[in-house]
């Protein structure tokens, strides 16, 4: 069965993205940037991987999911198909149709999309975010790969999402961890499953 990993960067009090959405916070360069791009080039936007000649092909994941605002993060920055090198799908119960012939549309239960999904031969696949989808699918993330910045953001959107509480603890294990020269830490996690 294939494993859901939520990949993600956040600051050290647990925010993705700013409360409009913004990541321009997130230093770029430094020591992290090269190793993590080495082994997993399929987490950079198709654009990003043409600009800097990538061209290895897909090792740990082949199909994205996202969420409407994850999504929307990448047609604001000019295309509605971000990883056209993975399947890639967007949870949204608001958007009328696909945005765009290479992207799919969950407009139901993600939970259950998500399970067929890992059913299906084939690599990983890699939640992109954003926060309030990966609460809804906590049940289903397998792993949890996260860059985690030395920065402290005060407010923004978590990690997880806000408002649900969860009837117990979602417990992860660390797998592996390094620290970078620039401060940046990733780490994997796995999920504690009885």
């Amino acid at each position: 069965m294939r494993k859901l990993t939520y990949y993600v960067a956040s600051t050290i009090d647990g925010f993705i993205a700013t409360e409009d959405g913004s990541v321009d916070f997130f230093p770029v360069g430094g020591d992290h940037g090269p190793y993590i791009n080495a082994h997993y080039p399929e987490t950079l936007p198709t654009k990003v991987r043409e600009a800097l000649g990538v061209d290895k092909p897909n090792g740990t994941f082949d199909t994205v999911v996202m969420g409407r605002r994850t999504h929307d993060f990448g047609v604001r920055t000019g295309t509605a198909s971000p990883y056209s090198h993975l399947r890639q799908y967007v949870v949204s119960s608001t958007l009328p149709e696909k945005p765009d012939p290479d992207v799919e549309l969950i407009a139901g239960d993600p939970v259950a999309a998500v399970r067929a999904l890992k059913r299906e031969e084939g690599l990983g696949i890699w939640l992109c975010g954003g926060g309030e989808l990966a609460q809804a699918l906590l049940p289903e993330i397998d792993q949890v790969f996260l860059k985690l910045y030395p920065i402290v953001l005060g407010a923004g959107r978590p990690l997880f999402g806000t408002g649900a509480r969860l009837p117990e603890p979602a417990c992860f294990r660390v797998v592996t961890s390094r620290v970078f020269a620039d401060g940046v830490a990733f780490l994997k996690y796995a999920a504690l499953r009885p």
